[in-house]
């Protein structure tokens, strides 16, 4: 079906959905791709966007996933799944080229095209619906979901609603911008813009004389190499900042990666509110840090300028943070900078920024806020989460919420990552019907995290509310 046809959700449907989901990004087009051959699940996902887009802003040509292809959307769940990316290479008659390429990461544009591929495909999906309002309906049993339908243009076309007696939240990250450049971003005559924007600015920031990215994690170390192949060698006019003390590679080793295992995941799921909260933090260069063919291709090009004499005009300052931020004139920002270990203070004047900076869980406090009163909440005001990645809620309330990298806080560092994408899709389901549609390994790592613990029933036995009758 293609995403410019897709029909309006059912507004008045004669019982509930099994199933809605609200986002589609890769997480909840993980879901709805296993939940597809489920045929006794109602499904139905929404997204106000007009079609399925993965960071359009960062397809930088040559570019690559940090995980291997086996993390698609099915495949470490369901090998046999028919949205795997090996079948979607078999659509395209690229299998051998793919054999004979011998990668292991997918660039990501490929990525991309995979997923819209899927999206594209399965009938469970709604574009261009914005959801407006979520509430629980006790009459029903049900949560009750308020949308507008709208054109391809943006423009609202319908108002609608349907039921659900359980819910996914995969609303995504939101860029972060740091409160010092907060009122630059929006400045009509200086580009400051977040990497998330990249490609759709490209043009203009090579045009720049001098740009500045600010970030070392893998987004700054790909806009600042394509930035640096493309402009003239001895006049580059490039900096490159960074808060962290280097420019660190991501923890790549075989046992640094069980920390994106399930097992490490139920492990991180028992451990006290404290010391999650003191673990994420000193965790990042297992997911931020830059991989080493990046570092490598960096330094190679930097080298190569150096062939006939003379350095490249490239500054890589880590250990920096942006104390303040202002425009000098109409054209140019002056960052005002702080070294973390020399206790300096410097400014640098620049043409245009790039902030490689990040994303933030997005919020869900506007779209749920009808439901506030029934969710349980931690020591810090952040929902509480069960291990089958499920809000905990009042009992009044027979359905289940469950969110989809919204749960760093209790799940760990492996939220985010793709490469969890399907087994995480899978608990979910097995959760959602109780009769495990996807069995899922007892182990999954070599590394033992902590000590034998009494086994707990809630992290195994699927939540009573949650169970399925089949619909005879």
């Amino acid at each position: 079906m293609s995403t410019s046809d897709t029909p309006a959700a059912p507004t008045t449907p004669d019982e509930p959905l099994d199933l809605a989901g609200i986002g589609i990004g890769p997480f909840n087009l993980s879901l709805a791709a296993l939940a597809h051959p489920l045929t006794q699940l109602r499904c139905a996902f929404y997204d106000q966007r007009p079609a399925f887009h993965w960071h359009p802003g960062l397809l930088i040509d040559g570019a690559t996933l940090q995980v291997p292809f086996l993390a698609d959307l099915v495949t470490l769940a369901d090998p046999a799944n028919p949205w795997s990316f090996l079948n979607y290479l078999k659509t395209r008659e690229r299998l051998f080229p793919f054999y004979f390429a011998e990668r292991f990461h997918i660039h990501r544009a490929e990525y991309d095209a995979y997923c819209r591929w899927v999206s594209e495909n399965l009938p469970a999906l709604h574009f261009g619906h914005q959801i407006d309002a979520v509430r629980w309906n006790p009459e029903r049993d049900a949560f009750e979901i308020d949308f507008t339908h709208l054109a391809p243009d943006g423009e609202a076309q319908a108002l609608g609603r349907t039921h659900a007696r359980n819910l996914v939240l995969g609303i995504g990250t939101t860029p972060h911008i740091p409160v010092p450049l907060r009122p630059l971003a929006d400045a009509p005559t200086v580009p400051v813009i977040h990497s998330a924007d990249y490609l759709d600015h490209r043009d203009t920031l090579l045009a720049a004389d001098h740009l500045t990215v600010i970030g070392a994690g893998q987004s700054g170390a790909e806009i600042f190499l394509d930035q640096l192949r493309n402009r003239p060698t001895g006049r580059e006019q490039l900096h490159w900042l960074a808060r962290t003390p280097a420019f660190a590679p991501m923890e790549y080793s075989k046992l640094g990666l069980e920390h994106f295992t399930p097992d490490y995941t139920r492990y991180f799921h028992g451990l006290p509110e404290r010391v999650r909260d003191a673990l994420v933090p000193g965790q990042w260069q297992l997911h931020k840090g830059i991989d080493h063919d990046t570092l490598a291709a960096i330094h190679d090009e930097l080298y190569r300028r150096t062939l006939h004499g003379g350095w490249p005009d490239a500054t890589l300052t880590p250990g920096v943070s942006v104390r303040t931020a202002g425009r000098v004139g109409t054209t140019k920002v002056e960052l005002h900078l702080d070294h973390t270990q020399q206790g300096s203070r410097s400014r640098l004047t620049t043409d245009a920024v790039v902030l490689a900076t990040g994303y933030r869980e997005r919020r869900l406090d506007t779209l749920l806020a009808a439901l506030d009163p029934y969710i349980r909440r931690d020591a810090a005001e952040r929902p509480r989460i069960d291990p089958h990645h499920r809000v905990v809620l009042d009992p009044t309330v027979t359905g289940s919420l469950y969110v989809q990298n919204a749960e760093t806080h209790t799940h760990g560092v492996g939220a985010p990552d793709l490469g969890l994408a399907a087994w995480r899709s899978a608990t979910i389901l097995n959760s959602l019907t109780g009769n495990t549609p996807y069995p899922l390994p007892e182990r999954t790592a070599f590394t033992t995290f902590g000590l034998p613990q009494p086994a707990t029933p809630t992290a195994t036995t699927p939540h009573p509310r949650s169970t399925l009758v089949p619909r005879h």
